[in-house]
């Protein structure tokens, strides 16, 4: 017996590399000085760029999502997913992403499969100015089912220690803006999956007419990076804080931006919520409260900005691709950091 009879392929492992060095490489920045296969990847601060420099990381993945990509054997739009989703995580601090690293396991790698997953890897990094500086491909026959795999993601980004956004300066009268989201995209897929299976009995092809496309189509539409039409705006202190809006919905993830003595009050009816959302709290009967602790509810942004600033930075925001974006409720006093909701 041999390592390949017990289930792992190292010649699909090095065709694996040899296929993604290529996509890899075309989102190399200036800062990277290393090449994919390195023990480790190796990336240099541009100098003069911060003159303070703090570091911001964060990992994250794609939850059950990957499941839909498995009914469908559509695979490159889950490293869209991973590489926003984690852009999104550091951007709420401020910070610019530098570089992006991935964890793909599976039981049988599949080169074919794993191309089309760095292929989105690469494409998203590409697109946010973010460098695939490297990552781990670990095929673990026995531990996962045949066709699929997991997907983890890991960002290191950075921003200068005196334009950190940490929310200290949110005051009582401070609003809201809401930035909509692409759809449902990396949370809920749990809860989503169990109404459109197993209550509704659709199919990843089964067409809505209230959606205008398919589930496949409406379920695998990709998260949103808000960095491009964020980045011009964050200099100046206009933006007090931001929540990308992620697993617990609007409900858990603003109080982690709010200072304490502050609380949230969100107007529910201040923005029209997807047809999708609606459409699946009708055919799962979900009580509103848990799609708005489930679901970002079509609100992927929210920022906190003064009531004075709210409407130049709605204007800037539709300038460069946020358009629908507006005010949707207001910071008022409270203990502990907490959102109640007005017109639910």
């Amino acid at each position: 017996m041999d390592y390949k009879a017990s289930g792992v392929d190292i010649d699909a492992g090095n065709e694996t590399v040899r296929r993604i060095r290529a996509l890899a490489r075309s989102t190399f920045t200036p800062g990277v000085i290393s090449d994919i296969g390195s023990f480790g990847g190796l990336f240099q601060l541009e100098q003069g760029r911060f003159r303070e420099p703090v570091l911001v990381s964060s990992a994250d993945g794609v939850g059950t999502k990957l499941k839909l990509a498995f009914l469908t054997n559509r695979h490159n739009t889950v490293g869209i997913d991973l590489v926003n989703h984690c852009v999104n995580d550091i951007l709420v601090q401020g910070a610019e992403p530098l570089f992006f690293l991935d964890y793909l396991a599976t039981g049988r790698l599949s080169p074919d499969v794993a191309q089309q997953i760095i292929d989105g890897i690469a494409s998203a990094c590409r697109d946010n100015g973010c460098a695939l500086l490297g990552g781990e491909t670990a095929e673990m026959p026995g531990f996962y089912n045949d066709g699929e795999y997991d997907l983890a993601g890991f960002i290191v980004g950075a921003v200068d220690r005196k334009s950190l956004i940490n929310g200290r300066a949110i005051a009582v009268g401070d609003v809201l803006v809401g930035v909509p989201s692409s759809g449902l995209h990396t949370n809920g897929y749990s809860l989503a999956r169990k109404i459109v299976f197993d209550q509704l009995k659709l199919q990843v092809d089964s067409r809505v007419p209230e959606l205008g496309r398919s589930v496949g189509d409406a379920l695998l539409e990709p998260h949103r990076s808000y960095l491009g039409m964020i980045r011009p705006l964050l200099d100046g202190g206009r933006i007090k804080a931001m929540a990308h809006i992620t697993g617990g919905g609007i409900t858990d993830n603003l109080p982690r931006v709010l200072p304490h003595g502050t609380a949230a009050v969100v107007d529910a009816s201040a923005w029209e919520v997807p047809p999708l959302f609606r459409w699946l709290q009708r055919g799962g009967g979900v009580p509103v409260e848990d799609m708005m602790r489930t679901f970002n509810m079509g609100i992927g942004l929210i920022i906190v900005t003064t009531r004075d600033g709210s409407e130049p930075l709605i204007e800037e925001l539709a300038a460069r691709g946020g358009r629908d974006a507006r005010v949707i409720g207001e910071v008022v006093p409270g203990e502990p950091p907490s959102v109640s909701y007005a017109n639910l």
